[in-house]
């Protein structure tokens, strides 16, 4: 029986993400069962402070300006994204399956725990001033609430959170 990799990621992983949790497991005889939330609660401060720290001043300008996402829209988007990671997963060879989860995605991170035998959770996200520094963000929160190795990546980078 094959091992449980739990990854949870906020966007469509790229080619770099996928290959770099893969070769993470070669060796071992695994499964990925893919979390994405549908983010329907943006924070605008953060996604500002976020965007400014990384230098992406018409980013921030848009963030500031910009409203939450609608539900129906967020969900379609999660959507897609899941079944574009999934793809990534199995065209690697590897065998993945998924689901979008509410906007905080811990509830739902903690039922998978709970329900079936996770090995370790991999959480990629870009990176969140804000929530990094204050271990606010997912895989802080991940690790303080559940009894799993959780390891945080940026998206499109080989840096750790």
């Amino acid at each position: 029986m094959s091992e449980i990799i739990v990854v949870l990621t906020e966007d469509t992983l790229t080619d770099a993400d996928v290959e770099h949790i893969t070769d993470l497991y070669v060796d071992r005889d695994v499964s990925f069962h893919v979390l994405v939330p549908a983010d329907t609660e943006q924070n605008m401060l953060a996604s500002l402070v976020d965007h400014l720290s990384l230098g992406e001043l018409r980013e921030a300008l848009d963030a500031a300006l910009r409203r939450e996402p609608e539900p129906v829209r967020a969900e379609l988007t999660a959507h897609e994204q899941l079944q574009a990671n999934v793809a990534a997963f199995t065209a690697t060879g590897a065998t993945a399956d998924g689901v979008v989860v509410a906007d905080d995605p811990l509830p739902a991170l903690r039922a998978v725990v709970a329900d079936t035998d996770v090995s370790e959770i991999v959480v990629v996200t870009l990176p969140h001033a804000l929530e990094d520094t204050f271990h606010r963000d997912w895989a802080s929160r991940a690790r303080e609430e559940l009894k799993v190795p959780v390891l945080h990546l940026y998206t499109g980078t080989n840096q750790l959170g």
